[in-house]
């Protein structure tokens, strides 16, 4: 038995269906059961038998999402006591809601919804009666196969008795987006350029005009007069939600590599997005494809930015090479080789410090304030410091 903290993004775990729902309750003379569940016999009565004790927990464990992984399922319930001394033999009804997954499938996108549907079904015993009167188990069952089918099909369900209504949705759980930092640069997805900034928070706001895919977070934050920590928070946020996309700081110096470049050839839509996006001038004859693909081909290995457009003069076909390396970066056509200097030497001291081989030049340039040729220059005549490029 464990909680969704450990085991929502256990390895190898996969996005599964919903297998079977369940009731089970603690009955005055059975005992622990299973009152209703839909498929039927989905948990049998042996392997119920055996896990029971979790099922119908103790009361401290009561009002709680508790997940059991044992017996090839995975099982998602929220306890429940409703004392009531005129009402119930054994003074208190204790039951369970269960919904049941493979034993490897994700199951914490279904716990709020498990306690939402439990908080419904304890406010209809405590005015009706509903899961203790024997009669209304047909009733249930419908419940049960309506939610089962709708979650299962739209990821929503709606259920009304009477004249209660419940709606439930499942929301899908995204990992935390790595740390930003200050060499970052934050792009904006094209289909939310256009929402109006009286829809964001303050934060946003603020920082939203300056989100150009050019500038990096340190500068962001300078230029919107707002604290670096805060905008980092910001855009995290805004990742987390798919809202911005991280990219490195644009260069000419920057090295970059192709990859799924074939994409851009396969897909018309995307050569005609990418045609319309890189254009120097979109109300002239947009860039041809053929162009586009010999100046991405052109990336390699040391060969820079700016020797491409050296050799290719994109311009001169109404390419812009900075909305070129967005368009590649952003649809992961290409991806930049960074730079990260190691201090080969016995005891490092001032900037050498940094030379850890873990921190790109980017960030170097960042933390310290310098111009990447003023680093560069400063490693060339340190003979203690190579580079690696990765």
């Amino acid at each position: 038995m464990h909680s969704h903290a450990n085991e929502g993004v256990s390895p190898g775990s996969t996005e599964g269906k919903i297998r079977c729902i369940f009731l089970s309750e603690f009955h005055a003379t059975a005992g622990c059961k299973i009152s209703c569940q839909v498929p039927e016999n989905y948990i049998s009565k042996e392997v119920f038998d055996a896990i029971n004790v979790y099922i119908i927990p103790k009361q401290h464990l009561q009002r709680c999402i508790l997940t059991v992984n044992a017996m090839e399922v995975k099982i998602v319930g929220y306890p429940v006591g409703i004392q009531d001394q005129q009402k119930y033999a054994r003074n208190a009804f204790l039951f369970n809601l269960c919904f049941v997954c493979d034993s490897r499938a994700r199951s914490v996108q279904y716990e709020p919804v498990v306690k939402k549907l439990s908080e419904y079904l304890i406010m209809m015993e405590e005015e009706s009666c509903f899961l203790s009167r024997e009669d209304d188990k047909l009733r249930l069952q419908k419940i049960f196969e309506t939610v089962l089918r709708d979650l299962n099909e739209r990821k929503v369900a709606t259920i009304v008795e009477g004249d209660n209504t419940i709606y439930l949705k499942i929301v899908m759980h995204k990992p935390d987006p790595p740390p930003v930092k200050d060499h970052m640069v934050p792009l904006l997805l094209a289909n939310l350029r256009d929402t109006p900034l009286e829809n964001w928070d303050l934060t946003t706001q603020q920082i939203l005009p300056y989100i150009n895919g050019i500038n990096h977070v340190a500068r962001i934050a300078a230029e919107a007069d707002v604290e670096t920590d805060l905008v980092k928070s910001c855009i995290q946020n805004l990742v987390y939600y798919g809202v911005v996309q991280l990219l490195p700081i644009l260069k000419y110096s920057n090295v970059y590599m192709t990859q799924n470049l074939k994409k851009l050839i396969q897909s018309t839509a995307l050569s005609n997005a990418c045609r319309k996006y890189v254009a120097l001038q979109p109300d002239k004859l947009l860039p041809s494809v053929q162009k586009i693909f010999q100046f991405y081909a052109s990336m390699t290995h040391g060969v820079t930015l700016r020797a491409i457009c050296q050799r290719l003069c994109p311009q001169d076909n109404n390419i812009d090479e900075r909305k070129m390396v967005i368009f590649g970066l952003q649809h992961k056509f290409i991806r930049c080789i960074q730079k990260y200097p190691v201090f080969t030497g016995s005891v490092p001291s001032g900037r050498q410090k940094m030379y850890t081989g873990l921190i790109s030049f980017d960030e170097i340039c960042c933390k310290t304030g310098l111009s990447p040729f003023t680093i560069e220059k400063d490693i060339e005549k340190d003979t203690n410091v190579t580079v690696i490029w990765k």
